[in-house]
């Protein structure tokens, strides 16, 4: 199962932020309008029960927008009818019981229950599926509803029953029973920036990133937290004289996308796309580089065999040369019809899948030499922002 997430086309999402999103170039996406519902695509299988026990799976998401109208619950609706397309292209349309304007941030699935996964917002949205998605309900978390707050969840991750959220303001849960109650680990005000990702990594451990940089690690279930990083991108930019990387001195002091790979490698798009910076398990300090084409940036993330891609805006798609940190990208050819490609996830070394505006789905069974349009979303007016 997975699930693509739709957004009306006029919405620029602030840099993650959402972790989930990037930002992207208006002129590309502006052209349509989308419907009036917040709502999935859930990518189904011929078994469910097969997905379950695969442990490759992923979820596509994407956020939401504003919209005029209010969105109730729609208990039974019409889905499209399935093709004779591979599996994985029998896209469902999943809708969301959510107010109008709320912005889905993020999506996880408890790996030791598969069909029970969680789904995060603006708004102090959380909303759970124990289907594999094919219906959602709203959460409520009373011990993130203490304060006069109104809390926007930015990351989920989940490792065995374990699983973690952070949000703006400063709010850490955690829940070591799958979800069916959530903790609040107190936290420092201190913290420089905002807390925009974390990442299961152990029996009591987790990863956590700022949209400054800043990089922390626990072991004993977010009691303590030690430093992995000596000081902010801000601070090493200025302490360096920006390292001879063309635009630092534009730096707004936060990234515009953050991508980590399995093994603890970090990769993020600086604020306005003209540089990206890099860092690596007991390095002191992120690394900036600059960037290797001429348009600037959207969005960049590991391939399945450990190597780079990054999309530039406008819909350019360029894999690096080899696996690893690397400066040398070749562009691919896309069809992406003049729109924005804004994410693209592997499921394998093979296979991955690219989205973007006016309802852009691409697939690669090659790892990424060529890609293929996929037509489900064709008839969709409305952006993909993120594939997961």
């Amino acid at each position: 199962m997975a699930s693509l997430q739709l957004t009306d086309s006029n919405f620029i999402p602030h840099a993650k932020r959402s972790l989930s999103s990037s930002f992207y170039s208006s002129t590309h996406v502006r052209r349509h309008r989308s419907p009036r519902h917040q709502f999935l695509l859930k990518a189904c299988s011929p078994s469910d029960a097969d997905l379950a026990a695969n442990a490759t799976r992923r979820q596509l998401i994407t956020h939401t927008a504003a919209f005029s109208l209010s969105l109730a619950p729609i208990p039974g609706f019409q889905r499209p009818a399935r093709s004779e397309e591979p599996a994985i292209s029998e896209w469902e349309r999943v809708y969301l019981p959510v107010d109008p304007g709320v912005v889905l941030l993020d999506v996880a699935f408890v790996p030791d229950d598969p069909k029970h996964g969680f789904l995060l917002g603006t708004r102090q949205t959380i909303l759970e599926t124990k289907d594999g998605g094919d219906t959602w309900s709203p959460r409520s978390i009373p011990s993130a509803e203490d304060e006069d707050f109104n809390y926007r969840f930015n990351s989920i991750s989940f490792r065995g029953r374990e699983g973690w959220i952070v949000g703006k303001p400063a709010i850490l849960l955690y829940t070591s029973d799958a979800g069916e109650s959530w903790g609040r680990i107190p936290l420092s005000s201190q913290l420089p920036g905002d807390m925009v990702y974390i990442k299961a990594t152990g029996e009591k451990s987790a990863e956590m990133v700022t949209d400054e940089g800043a990089i922390y690690t626990t072991s004993n279930r977010g009691y303590n937290w030690k430093a992995a990083v000596q000081e902010t991108v801000s601070a090493t930019l200025n302490r360096t004289v920006s390292s001879g990387i063309s635009g630092a001195s534009y730096y707004t002091g936060t990234f515009n996308t953050v991508n980590r790979s399995p093994d603890g490698r970090y990769v993020a798009v600086s604020s306005r796309g003209n540089f990206y910076l890099t860092w690596e398990p007991g390095q002191p300090y992120w690394q900036p580089h600059n960037r290797a084409v001429a348009r600037r940036i959207q969005n960049m993330g590991w391939r399945a065999d450990g190597g780079l891609w990054l999309l530039v805006r406008g819909g350019g798609l360029y894999l690096s040369r080899g696996t690893g940190i690397n400066e040398e990208f070749e562009e691919v050819p896309v069809q992406s019809r003049g729109f924005g490609i804004l994410d693209v996830g592997y499921r394998s070394k093979d296979e991955a899948w690219a989205a973007g505006g006016s309802g852009v789905l691409l697939r690669t069974n090659n790892g990424g030499k060529t890609w293929a349009r996929d037509r489900a979303a064709d008839n969709i007016a409305a952006n993909l922002y993120s594939v997961k």
